[in-house]
């Protein structure tokens, strides 16, 4: 399984008392980094939403955000309490005909009395339930996010690993025939000199030439890595650290390749390869 460690969700649920709304997206990163931002009111869910993140998520930097609001506006959190406000008011109107000195209820007067303001309470609890709830359909669909994201690089990845496989292909066919040439390149360079050669020296020089430029080895070793490679795209579980290191093997056998060549031929195939090498390596950048 290929999983992105690139990705957005966001769920928004309507219930009876209002609004919640969850927001989770991540970067890459070398470990997991999780950002938890959540109303006060909220706070007590927190260490569940951080132990969901633990158990969803191996890798990335994740931001995660809970909004919510009640039906209520801000600003109309609370409504009159007609029955003692009606009251109050009767009350405030006897004193006044009863007393010359006395001035009736204010407004303001009246909004301060205990009571005469009725707030809007809602159940914390099942507002905390219901945002566990909601946060596991973000958490299951930014899972979905960062495998579609994924199974993108795993075709990008295999596109490189099938290129490279053709070029360690084409080296080990051509192979037999750049050593046949280069040690009849050297005989007729060694012929120029028009001196008498010991021909067991000359054939240990040769030999020499052909051990030192051999790469059957080097190609041995890409092939093993590139089956390693898809091996581990094929795993159920975060395979990016196994990729990069993978990449680091493939790199430094394509090096090892490219000080061995004796050929223009296959100094452009080294080079080709390192920079398939590294296209793969940045794309497992992003792999959790």
């Amino acid at each position: 399984m290929v999983a992105s460690m690139t990705a957005f969700s966001r769920q928004q649920a309507e219930y009876d008392w209002g609004t919640l709304v969850w927001e989770i997206r991540s970067v890459n990163h070398r470990y997991l980094e999780p950002g938890i931002r959540i109303p006060d009111m909220l706070k007590p869910i927190e260490p569940a939403v951080r132990e969901a993140l633990r158990k969803s998520i191996s890798r990335g930097k994740v931001d995660c955000q809970l909004r919510f609001q009640t039906r209520h506006a801000d600003n109309d959190q609370s409504e009159l309490n007609l029955a003692l406000v009606e009251r109050l008011t009767s009350l405030s109107q006897q004193i006044t005909a009863l007393s010359a000195t006395s001035a009736p209820l204010s407004a303001a007067d009246i909004l301060r009395w205990p009571g005469a303001l009725v707030e809007h309470e809602v159940d914390v609890e099942a507002m905390q339930k219901d945002a566990l709830v909601l946060l596991g359909e973000t958490l299951s669909d930014f899972g979905a996010a960062r495998q579609r994201e994924g199974d993108e690089l795993r075709q990008m990845i295999q596109q490189r690993l099938d290129a490279i496989r053709l070029i360690v292909q084409s080296v080990r066919e051509r192979l037999p025939e750049i050593l046949n040439k280069q040690q009849e390149n050297v005989r007729a360079r060694l012929a120029t000199f028009r001196v008498e050669l010991d021909p067991a020296r000359l054939e240990q020089e040769v030999v020499l030439l052909a051990q030192k430029s051999d790469v059957d080895e080097e190609l041995d070793r890409l092939t093993t890595h590139l089956g390693e490679v898809e091996r581990v795209l094929g795993t159920n579980e975060p395979i990016g650290r196994r990729l990069d290191f993978l990449m680091q093997e493939l790199n430094r056998e394509a090096n090892t390749l490219s000080s061995k060549s004796i050929v223009a031929e296959t100094t452009l195939n080294a080079v080709e390869l390192k920079v398939l090498i590294e296209q793969m390596r940045e794309q497992v950048q992003n792999i959790e």
